[in-house]
């Protein structure tokens, strides 16, 4: 469980979840122990817990509970392992070190929980676990304070987090965590820099991860977007599959692994890995959302709306699910019920109100075309309101706008925006699963299209 801040001081929130995150990704490593990743069980910080239940949806069979207390330069940590079957303490362990030795003292702790749980370790385990990345206390503090950052997945946090990472590499330049972490900054949708230069920095950092230290999984991860972003599906593949090869239980890169075999049109392959990554992380929100988007992709619509509504369940307020479900609905068809959805979306957003005030407008607008004349309505209505985002200058998606020419029977038009949406890397890898472009895969120029793409017909 994550680690409890007991200091009083919020300042070092980021220890107690650093020192959490570490020791999950140490035991990781162990071939006969299953850890959950971070984002599962970071869902029950500060929350009242109980053990029973949170076995029971994790799945798991112990729970190590941890408070962390710093005073000055000292640090006391105590440590708890759970029988959850029982509720009977395994073990507890009280630690006293001073903040130089956090790096030993993770190594310790990952060493005795192992011994705890009576696994037998090989020479190798034994060599994982006791892996020191970097010698420099402070290099290690800024890495910790980086992943912090990373983990709340919003532009200025990552800006933040890149600081932080720039920052523990000065110290240390050999420290391959630190340019992992660079890499995993640009290789997410939240990342601060954007276009080609993110592409650029992406490679850069995870190649020097991977230069200073090849056993690392993240950075093969994060480089296999670097090959997505060239349509180079063979490459991306690679690298995904030896990512997952050096660190089995890494949900990330099975989540994005099946994100990329849906592209590919592979998709009883991509459910069986999402359905893999859900096992390693069964509360994420991002890959219990991307299960959504991958059966939908694979017209298994009924099962689609199931998923959303379980992950809405776990989170009523998460928009990404919610327009998820939007989508699926418009695909079979219910407009009326997708454009509820989205209002839900639109009611949980972050968005300003005056923004949220014209949204809604819109919707509205588009449900009284829907009434009047039915599907043809709801999409010409899409469409006026598309060409006067274009008109004002404003962003436009040209994926979405060929969708609504398809929709509407428009091929030419259709086309003419798909070739936009390749220009600009607009959800261009879906052209070929798409289920909207189903009326168009006949036409030579759709088939061009796919082959300059490099994607299979």
């Amino acid at each position: 469980m994550p680690f409890v801040n007991e200091s009083g001081n919020a300042d070092t929130e980021y220890l107690s979840d650093g020192m959490t995150e570490t020791l999950i990704s140490s035991l990781s490593q162990l071939p006969n122990l299953n850890v959950k990743a971070r984002s599962s069980v970071f869902r029950y910080k500060g929350k009242e817990t109980d053990l029973q239940k949170i076995a029971q949806e994790l799945n798991v069979q112990a729970i190590l509970n941890g408070r962390v207390v710093q005073r000055g330069e000292q640090l006391i940590l105590n440590l708890e392992l759970v029988d959850a079957r029982t509720e009977n303490v395994i073990w507890s362990e009280q630690y006293n070190r001073k903040q130089a030795d956090l790096i030993s003292l993770q190594n310790e702790i990952a060493r005795d929980v192992s011994n705890k749980l009576k696994l037998k370790l090989t020479g190798a385990d034994e060599q994982k676990i006791a892996r020191n990345y970097t010698t420099n206390p402070e290099a290690y503090q800024l890495y910790l304070k980086g992943r912090y950052h990373w983990n709340k997945r919003k532009p200025e946090e990552h800006r933040k987090a890149i600081e932080y990472f720039e920052q523990a590499i000065a110290l240390d330049p050999n420290y391959a965590l630190a340019y992992s972490g660079l890499a995993d900054c640009y290789a997410v949708d939240s990342s601060p820099v954007k276009g080609q230069e993110k592409i650029l920095k992406l490679r850069a950092a995870a190649n020097k991860a991977l230069e200073i230290d090849g056993s690392l999984g993240e950075p093969h991860a994060a480089l296999a977007n670097v090959y997505w972003n060239e349509r180079d599906w063979a490459g991306a593949e690679r690298e995904f599959k030896r990512a997952i090869e050096l660190n089995p239980n890494y949900a990330t890169a099975r989540q994005w692994y099946a994100e990329l075999l849906t592209s590919l049109g592979r998709h009883e392959e991509a459910i069986a890995e999402i359905k893999r990554a859900r096992e390693y992380d069964p509360l994420s929100l991002v890959i219990n959302s991307d299960m959504i988007y991958i059966l939908t992709m694979a017209r298994r619509y009924d099962e689609a709306i199931a998923q959303a509504k379980k992950t809405l369940e776990m989170e009523p307020g998460w928009t990404t699910a919610r327009y998820f479900l939007a989508q699926v609905y418009v695909f079979k068809g219910i407009y009326e019920e997708s454009l509820a959805e989205e209002e839900k979306a639109l009611d949980f957003s972050d968005r300003s109100a005056e923004k949220k005030a014209v949204a809604k407008q819109e919707l509205a607008a588009i449900r009284e075309a829907y009434r009047k004349s039915g599907a043809k309505g709801y999409w010409q209505k899409r469409l006026e309101i598309e060409k006067q985002y274009l008109a004002r200058g404003e962003e436009s998606s040209p994926f979405f706008i060929a969708q609504i020419y398809t929709h509407l029977g428009e091929k030419d038009e259709a086309l003419k925006w798909l070739e936009k949406a390749v220009e600009q890397h607009d959800d261009d890898d879906l052209i070929k699963v798409y289920p909207a472009f189903a009326p168009l895969r006949d036409d030579p120029r759709y088939k061009d299209l796919l082959k300059r793409m490099n994607l299979p017909e």
